[in-house]
């Protein structure tokens, strides 16, 4: 008999399946139903970043609905009438804003139906997984490292961005995923149990890494020693390289296994809207030695303007704080070059986007990389339990910073590269020239 357990991605118990989107257990499918139904609206008695767990879950409810829509559970998949089954089934990480995620919490978006109502923390708790009432305590929320003077912020990033940013935990309205750094810590999670890959799993992951292109970039990115980089010289490379990477996906889209089975409308929908946070998630990873290296060596010896230091905008900031926040998570994990074959796959293949023709084809290849991604991760790295939810928590925020760098203006890029850059690679304790601090090829099957 075959041992593998899938896990909520909500509070760690046994899942039982798809619901609403998302790999779930009975008790957070029945939760997140009850609660988008009957529009209840919840309040956080602490910091609005409590543990969730299967002990922990029915302690705070607040946290827990919000924890269910930040990992993607698609509340548009419920039926009106309530009834059991679902409508509208989508698999992966539904995209949905911060500022729609606040909507629900504080039952705007229930208000034109109904008058609103406020729960308790004891409103609603479910019994699939009893608790034994023992206490795990809540993580504190972390401090806020933001300071209101960016230009000193900025200015000082030799010391004050190294410190600001990479030994402190991030800011408290960074929400997108509270629980990511202490989800391997859950408690009540079963032991590893040694296993087989499943047969069909390796000649699917071999497909995905074939269609890649793991050769490093052609773009020069060497400079003599002293020689001062400005700003349209940098903003000029950035664009080079950006135009190599995105012709890289597109090569990579015709190399797919299931190419033939989708129309070239389609891929172009999908490239269209897909395409930053491609280009993102090979720079973080298998691309990582020469972004983080020769593209670092090159950005530090641009020197920003006090002008363009005094006008770093709000969304700039943001995004340069996830970004070393993502990048951090990533050097953790060390991401196979399967695992990231499946990402791309996962993240790529997104029926939730406008303007499809044939999402259903799309939504079983997706549910065929997310099973295959989750098979492989568990098979070879069986004493990492969390490990697979902790990679997929990445594809949301991978999106969010792509739509939040569209918003940066085009003349702050050279700068923002330069202080995300510096700050990662200054965190790097043992970077080796020519080997990706992010990627390690797994061998075997």
């Amino acid at each position: 008999a075959n041992a593998w357990l899938r896990t909520c991605l909500i509070c760690g118990d046994r899942a039982t399946g798809l619901h609403y989107g998302i790999i779930s257990c009975e008790g957070c499918k029945g939760f997140f139903k009850r609660s988008i139904c009957n529009k209840r609206v919840y309040r956080c008695s602490r910091d609005k970043n409590c543990e969730m767990s299967r002990k922990q879950r029915n302690r705070c409810q607040y946290c827990r609905l919000l924890k269910c829509l930040q990992m993607g559970m698609n509340r548009k998949a419920i039926r009106e009438d309530g009834m059991p089954g679902g409508r509208n089934k989508s698999i992966g990480p539904v995209q949905i804003t911060e500022e729609e995620i606040e909507r629900i919490m504080s039952g705007q978006e229930f208000k034109e139906d109904a008058p609103e109502h406020t729960w308790g923390n004891n409103g609603d708790s479910d019994h699939s997984s009893p608790s034994n009432g023992a206490s795990e305590g809540n993580q504190p929320s972390p401090a806020s490292t933001l300071s209101s003077n960016r230009s000193v912020e900025m200015n000082g990033y030799t010391a004050a961005l190294r410190d600001q940013y990479i030994n402190t935990s991030m800011s408290t309205h960074y929400q997108l995923l509270p629980h990511l750094f202490s989800y391997a810590a859950q408690s009540g999670l079963l032991a590893p149990q040694p296993r087989s890959l499943y047969p069909q799993s390796h000649p699917l992951v071999l497909q995905l890494v074939a269609a890649e292109d793991l050769a490093p970039l052609a773009t020069p990115m060497l400079i003599e020693d002293g020689y001062k980089v400005t700003q349209v010289e940098l903003f000029a490379l950035l664009c080079r390289l950006a135009d190599e990477l995105l012709f890289r996906q597109i090569s990579w889209i015709k190399k797919l296994p299931f190419f033939c089975e989708l129309s070239i409308e389609d891929y172009t929908c999908l490239l269209s809207s897909t395409w930053q946070e491609l280009i993102l998630l090979s720079c973080l990873t298998i691309y990582s030695a020469q972004i983080f290296g020769d593209l670092a060596n090159i950005t530090a010896k641009y020197t920003p303007s006090d002008d363009e230091l005094q006008g770093f905008s709000e969304d700039g900031m943001e995004v340069m704080e996830r970004l070393i926040y993502l990048f951090r998570k990533f050097h953790q994990l060390k991401i196979s070059n399967e695992e990231y074959a499946c990402m791309k796959a996962i993240n790529f293949l997104n029926q939730d986007i406008r303007g499809l023709s044939n999402t259903s084809q799309l939504e079983q290849l997706n549910k065929r990389y997310w099973y295959v991604c989750q098979d492989y991760t568990e098979y070879k790295y069986p004493h990492q339990p969390k490990r697979f939810p902790e990679i997929m928590m990445c594809l949301p925020e991978i999106r969010c910073i792509a739509g939040k760098l569209v918003n940066v203006p085009l003349e702050q890029l050279p700068l923002l590269f330069k202080a995300v850059l510096h700050s990662c690679k200054s965190s790097l304790t043992s970077y080796r020239t020519g080997q990706s601090p992010c990627v390690t090829t797994s061998s075997g099957n």
